[in-house]
């Protein structure tokens, strides 16, 4: 039996419904991060930020959206002691913290800890925002808190404000 090439079938598609069923590749832009963080005229360095969450899904989402902003991850902790041992070998800018965390310490805890012997500052992203905790965690100064729930360019918006903070005390 001789192959038949599609085209030369005679009842083949007419060329609209073939255009339609071609592949079409459109261009799209692709941006490096050092275009997408870049402040000055130099080279922008990626700053490192630790999550720390206990959901391991929200925190694969929060690591997600935050690498593609352009951030370096220094790492996921579910708990306090995750956290401090995270934050001591990989020395993050900023870290999120959420409250509730595994374990017998909580968030706020070890935002203080961080903040009392490292000078780490973070961003609080909880759905415990209430004035209690928000005066337990004043010591620690954070730099924000983000209401959960909370949308992922949220999240990548409040990290931005944060460092650029940060970076407008050390100038």
């Amino acid at each position: 039996m001789e192959a038949v090439h599609p085209k030369r079938l005679s009842g083949a598609a007419p060329p609209s419904v073939q255009r339609l069923a071609e592949p079409r590749v459109r261009p799209r832009a692709v941006f490096a991060h050092d275009d997408v963080e870049r402040a000055g005229n130099g080279p922008a360095e990626a700053a490192r930020i630790l999550i720390v969450e206990d959901d391991y899904l929200v925190a694969s989402e929060m690591e997600a959206a935050l690498a593609q902003a352009g951030f370096e991850i220094a790492g996921l902790a579910s708990s306090a002691e995750e956290a401090l041992q995270l934050a001591a070998g990989q020395h993050p800018a900023l870290v999120v913290m959420d409250i509730r965390l595994d374990g017998p310490r909580d968030g706020i805890d070890t935002a203080l800890e961080l903040f009392a012997t490292r000078g780490i500052r973070c961003v609080f992203v909880t759905a415990h925002h209430n004035p209690d905790a928000r005066a337990r965690a004043r010591p620690a100064n954070p730099l924000a808190w983000l209401p959960k729930p909370y949308t992922m360019p949220s999240l990548v918006e409040v990290v931005r404000r944060a460092l650029a903070d940060l970076h407008g005390e050390t100038t």
